[in-house]
């Protein structure tokens, strides 16, 4: 076709326009790649999720698909982690799990897959601070001595939530019981955010939680932050104390996060989807998220990953043995 200098400039700049749309949609629409979904076995609101959707336009972008992400928070996290081991391997879908995947062996009876053969550890990526908080108008405690001194003074009256039976925040909280002395009744909920919904309602008393799932409760004086299950304070809350420096030497509790998929994937699909959760957590607006919410990013490799669930399957199952939880 012939370019022809009697055309209004308009037209020829409208006609040069639709050309290169023309010639770049098909680029347009392979521009990503189909869509991975990543199934939580966490509540909505929960640490997990709030790592993974601040994370989400990041891993999009890296892993060259639609993220999409789905709470599937049943049984304390079991459905979750079983949609994802009954998925196929060809990396559509993943998850972002705590260490409740390697505490669940040691507290429940039966599970309906096998960790951590049934899964594909790709990194565990950081670790996410625990706070333990209470109503305020239900307990007048403003730190550790304070608080012990209510649960001395009435002996297993008061009583905590977690996300569910045996997850890191029911044995985080059995931890801390045992290390100072204490009794409660704990109370499960099928997630994060009913617990933290009944929590600031006065139907429990006191829960430990992790720090991004009740930061802003805490900001508000909503919830009371007796002090951080971390061995140092954390930057992203630096005036709440830790209870090693209140009096509870050496005590912390970890929670630690990590990326999995199912069982089979190729060595090549995992360092494919290894070097985009790199490429994600490095994302400047992903590092600031991260960074507020108090989590210390140190991604592994998938071999370390590997060896790290079996490490951690055996110390829970000892830490569950040591505070006398029975499977259920």
């Amino acid at each position: 076709m012939s370019f022809n200098p009697r055309l209004p400039r308009r037209t020829v700049l409208a006609a040069t326009a639709a050309t290169l749309a023309a010639g770049l949609w098909p680029l347009a629409v392979h521009a990503q790649s189909g869509t991975v979904k990543f199934v939580l076995p966490n509540a909505t609101g929960s640490g997990v999720d709030t790592i993974t959707r601040a994370a989400q336009p990041a891993l999009s972008k890296a892993l060259n698909a639609n993220v999409v992400v789905e709470n599937q928070p049943g049984a304390g996290g079991v459905v979750g982690l079983q949609t994802l081991a009954r998925s196929q391997p060809d990396g559509s879908t993943l998850s972002v799990v705590s260490n409740n995947v390697v505490i669940f062996p040691s507290v429940l009876k039966s599970l309906p897959f096998d960790m951590p053969n049934d899964f594909t550890p790709i990194a565990v990526v950081g670790a996410t601070p625990m706070v333990l908080v209470a109503n305020p108008a239900k307990v007048s405690a403003a730190n550790h001595r304070e608080f012990a001194a209510v649960l001395k003074g009435q002996p297993g009256s008061l009583n905590f939530g977690s996300g569910g039976n045996g997850t890191i925040l029911h044995l985080a909280g059995e931890l801390y019981l045992d290390a100072a002395g204490l009794k409660a009744k704990h109370i499960p909920y099928k997630g994060v955010g009913p617990m933290v919904t009944d929590l600031l309602g006065g139907q429990i008393d006191f829960a430990v939680a992790a720090l991004p799932s009740v930061q802003q409760h805490i900001q508000k004086g909503a919830l009371k932050a007796i002090g951080t299950l971390t061995p140092q304070r954390t930057p992203a809350a630096p005036d709440i104390p830790t209870f090693a420096e209140q009096g509870l030497s050496n005590f912390a509790v970890e929670a630690w996060f990590a990326v999995i998929g199912p069982k089979g994937m190729s060595p090549a699909l995992v360092k494919k989807n290894h070097e985009a959760v790199v490429a994600a957590f490095s994302d400047p607006a992903v590092k600031e998220a991260m960074a507020k919410q108090g989590n210390t990013i140190n991604i592994s490799s998938p071999e370390e990953a590997q060896a790290a669930f079996r490490r951690e399957l055996a110390k829970y199952a000892a830490l569950v043995k040591k505070v006398g939880l029975e499977p259920q």
